[in-house]
C-alpha cells in the first residue's frame, strides 16, 4: 500500500474504534437515565430512554456495515483484524445493553403508573451502580488497551450475580409473606434481571478486550485463569 492508502487505512480503523466508544457513551447514559427514572418516577426520562433506543440500534447497524466493509476492502490481519472483530462483537453487546435499559425504563413506568404502594425494599440502585461501573470499566479498558482492567470486570460480574441472587430471594420472601406485593415484586425482578444481564454483557466486552490485547480467547476460562492471561 502507498502512503495515502496507509493513512486512509489507519483513519478508518480509528473511526471504528472511536465510533464504538461513542456508542458506549450513549448506552451508558441510557442505563443511568433508566435507573434515575426508576428511582425518581420521572416519566420524561422514561420516554427519553425509550425514544433513544432507535439511536442505539442505528449505531449497531452502521458499525456492523463499517466492520464488514473494512474487512472486505482492506483485508486486515493479526492485531488489526482482532480490532475489527472486537468492535463487531462489542457492538452487539452494547446494543443488547441498550435493550436492557429500555426494559428498565418500561418497568419503571409500570411501577410509577401503579403508584408506589406495596413496594418491597430491595437494593436495585446498588445493582444499577455496579452495572454502570462495569460497563464503563470495559469501555475504558478498550480505550486504553488495558487487559488487567478488563479482567477486573470479569471478577466484578460474580459480585453482581450475588447481588441479583440476594434481591431474588428477598422478593420471593416478600411475595410469600404479603401477596399484595406480587405485582410490584415482579416489576422489580424484571429490573434486577435486566441489570444482571447488563453485567453479563459488560463481562463479554471485557473478555473481548483481553482477546484484542493478548490474542487469547478467555471466554470459557475461570476468573483466576482470565486474570493470569491478562497479566502476562
Amino acid at each position: 500500500m502507498n502512503e495515502h492508502t496507509f493513512k486512509q487505512y489507519d483513519q478508518e480503523l480509528e473511526r471504528l474504534r472511536s465510533t464504538l466508544l461513542q456508542m458506549g457513551g450513549a448506552v451508558e447514559q441510557q442505563i443511568i437515565n433508566a435507573i434515575e427514572a426508576f428511582v425518581d418516577g420521572d416519566l420524561l426520562l422514561v420516554n427519553q430512554v425509550i425514544r433513544r433506543e432507535s439511536e442505539i440500534n442505528k449505531f449497531e447497524t452502521d458499525l456492523d456495515d463499517a466492520c464488514t466493509n473494512f474487512i472486505a476492502r482492506l483485508q486486515p490481519a493479526a492485531y488489526d483484524l482482532r480490532m475489527v472483530l472486537t468492535v463487531g462483537k462489542m457492538t452487539r453487546d452494547l446494543e443488547r445493553v441498550g435493550d436492557e435499559a429500555e426494559k428498565i425504563a418500561r418497568n419503571a413506568k409500570l411501577i410509577h403508573d401503579a403508584g408506589r404502594t406495596n413496594m418491597p425494599r430491595v437494593e436495585i440502585s446498588s445493582m444499577g451502580n455496579q452495572a454502570v461501573d462495569m460497563l464503563r470499566q470495559s469501555l475504558n479498558a478498550f480505550a486504553r488497551l488495558d487487559a488487567p482492567e478488563a479482567a477486573a470486570v470479569i471478577r466484578q460480574d460474580l459480585s453482581l450475580d450475588d447481588q441479583f441472587s440476594s434481591v431474588f430471594r428477598q422478593l420471593v420472601t416478600y411475595m410469600m409473606e404479603d401477596p399484595r406485593t406480587i405485582s410490584r415484586s415482579i416489576d422489580l425482578l424484571f429490573i434486577a434481571k435486566a441489570l444482571e444481564r447488563i453485567g453479563d454483557h459488560a463481562k463479554n466486552m471485557a473478555e473481548q478486550v483481553v482477546y484484542l490485547v493478548k490474542g487469547q480467547d478467555i471466554r470459557h476460562q475461570g476468573v483466576e485463569q482470565a486474570e493470569t492471561t491478562a497479566r502476562i
